[in-house]
């Protein structure tokens, strides 16, 4: 079976991390999976509302770290990944997540470009990249401080302070928490609400919110600029060297 399931239920495709035996870390191909399903969908009248969902306990684990260790030889994010982060910014139709369980890393940047969240009631987000000797991505750098304040940004990104998803809610990452056995159909239940409202009024509404997207890919390239050096500094080669260790 794929590692991402793409389905359109009428008029919202569903993104599904499927890699559950390895708790939806991220592979490069998956990432490309899900930035062609992006893409698709914008020349698609008949989609008008995006989903992302994991599995029943783990949304995402976030990056493969396999993958990182080739990124990190090869001097960057890797052009899939940024494909992706690309696709999430430039998105004009609205975004809904459904997460249950642990989103790490990119698993938690993610939802910052979306417009309604579920979460289960067990829900954590996390973004350990300070840790392992990085710095955020997906412009969460820009993002984060304008949703959720400084000083909660800061907790979150630098010192990988994880968040509840009661906190996630009160922080404005997340909508509404639910009981985990809930969480994909109330995310889908919200974006068939979305998706039957008259389009052109919510792509000029998401529009005005949101701003320009090139401000948002201005500062993903910013990042990965920093996360390039980052990659390649001590610090996060002991730091990925030290879980591959575990790992074995």
């Amino acid at each position: 079976m794929p590692d991402i399931l793409i389905t359109d239920d009428g008029p919202v495709r569903i993104i599904r991390m499927n890699r559950l035996d390895k708790k939806n870390a991220l592979t490069l191909p998956m990432y490309e999976a899900m930035a062609q399903a992006i893409g698709n969908a914008a020349t698609n009248s008949a989609i008008r509302c995006l989903m992302f969902a994991g599995g029943p306990n783990v949304y995402c684990a976030g990056n493969d770290i396999g993958d990182f260790m080739k990124a990190a030889q090869g001097g960057g994010l890797g052009q899939p990944i940024l494909n992706f982060l690309y696709a999430l910014a430039r998105c004009e139709k609205p975004i809904v997540a459904a997460v249950n369980g642990n989103a790490v890393g990119v698993g938690t940047t993610m939802l910052m470009h979306c417009d309604y969240v579920v979460a289960g009631h067990e829900a954590k987000l996390s973004t350990p990249f300070v840790a392992l000797g990085l710095v955020p991505e997906a412009a969460s750098s820009l993002i984060a401080p304008r949703l959720m304040g400084h000083a909660r940004a800061f907790s979150l990104l630098v010192m990988g302070q994880p968040l509840n998803a009661q906190e996630a809610k009160e922080a404005g990452i997340v909508n509404l928490v639910v009981d985990a056995a809930a969480t994909d159909a109330q995310g889908l239940a919200a974006a068939h609400r979305i998706a039957g409202l008259p389009p052109q009024g919510v792509l000029v509404s998401r529009l005005l919110m949101r701003g320009s997207p090139d401000e948002i890919v201005a500062r993903i390239d910013e990042e990965a600029e920093a996360f390039k050096v980052r990659l390649r500094s001590p610090d996060a080669q002991a730091a990925f060297m030290a879980f591959m260790t575990r790992k074995k």
